[in-house]
């Protein structure tokens, strides 16, 4: 009696809008034409395994829940800047990163949100992982109208589900991986508003924009089952700037690629953080994040997937103490924003701090 009732209050739970919607009908026979869609769910262009050999998915959660590390969050506040992105001036082309994955790009006017969570949680579950102290400093008020909205996956981290429900009034279109759609679709957004791609598939949303999805290394899931939509990257190209936005992904061969038919990149986004050696096939460790980089022959990087969330066993500084130091005597450059800093899309000299430095721990 007692399997059966927890087994009632698991589906209870997952039956939650927050969960989404799995792929049904057209969407459906959609992802089954898809050349990545395999064996009844998306694949990897490489063999991913979800662990390295001789981890398992016990060791390795007993590790992230009992094994004591140093400084897995900061003891104060982070720093930040608040820029008033109602008011900005449409002539600025600039960035704006929210910590984490999330950030806002503004080019010639043109307003675009990628992967944004405000709501102060990387988990589905009421006390799952919180914010650092410091970095919501931004919400769903504080966005101007977005003219395209980005969705890399459908990972917790990446899509969640109250910062989309406050957005949904100032969204104009939505651009993501076949199947993500579906939440979306239970969500109440209309079809006319959703663009689902498979890799290798592009758009032209507004005028003088155009969005390529392209692989990346990763897997997708909100619910019980994994890799029933599709995780991607993006390559944007606007007023003749180039942008790769990479989402989650481990490093492979598919950066090269990309680096050769749609690069050079002015600006490479790419994760840096909540890596372990463990699941290194599905995030990238320092040294990769920037071999990816060189290989999409991307002028400037910007390392993302930390600095908000306590998702692995690394000290919360480590990724950006890490890469910078890996890329000491490189020319590729790194821009290292505080949580809401302009990052001036025009300025190829734009000094940014080492403000990790300064934060007490």
């Amino acid at each position: 009696m007692l399997l059966g009732l927890t087994g009632i209050g698991i589906y209870a739970f997952v039956k939650q809008p927050k969960f989404g919607r799995k792929p049904t009908g057209k969407r459906l026979k959609r992802i089954h034409e898809s050349p990545n869609y395999r064996h009844g769910q998306f694949q990897n262009l490489s063999p991913t395994p979800s662990f390295t050999e001789g981890a398992t998915y016990f060791t390795v959660v007993k590790k992230l829940l009992f094994e004591k590390a140093e400084k897995k969050e900061p003891a104060y506040e982070l720093p930040s800047i608040k820029t008033n992105l109602l008011d900005l001036d449409t002539a600025e082309n600039v960035l704006i990163w929210f910590g984490h994955s999330s950030y806002f790009i503004q080019i010639d006017g043109k307003k675009i949100l990628i992967d944004p969570l405000f709501s102060g949680s990387a988990s589905p579950l009421p006390n799952g992982r919180k914010a650092f102290k410091g970095t919501q400093r931004f919400s769903p008020a504080d966005m101007p109208a977005i003219d395209l909205l980005l969705i890399t996956h459908d990972h917790w981290d990446h899509l969640d589900y109250k910062t989309i429900m406050e957005l949904k009034p100032k969204i104009g279109q939505i651009i993501t991986g076949l199947g993500v759609g579906a939440h979306f679709a239970r969500w109440g957004f209309p079809a006319s508003m959703i663009t689902e791609l498979d890799w290798g598939q592009g758009c032209e949303p507004v005028k003088g924009v155009s969005i390529e999805a392209l692989p990346a290394r990763h897997f997708s899931g909100r619910g019980l089952k994994r890799n029933t939509s599709l995780w991607t990257s993006f390559a944007l190209k606007i007023s003749g700037s180039r942008l790769y936005l990479g989402g989650d992904s481990g490093y492979d061969t598919h950066f090269k690629k990309i680096g050769k038919d749609f690069g050079p990149f002015d600006l490479a986004v790419l994760e840096n953080g909540q890596y372990n050696r463990h699941w290194k096939f599905l995030h990238m460790m320092p040294h990769e994040t920037l071999q990816a980089a060189r290989d999409l022959r991307a002028k400037a990087l910007l390392p993302v997937h930390n600095s908000k969330f306590n998702l692995a066993n690394h000290p919360w500084d480590e990724p950006l103490q890490r890469i910078n130091h890996l890329n000491k005597n490189s020319a590729l450059r790194i821009l290292t924003p505080m949580i809401g800093e302009k990052v001036d899309l025009k300025d190829p000299k734009q000094q940014f701090s080492q403000w990790w430095k300064d934060v007490e721990t």
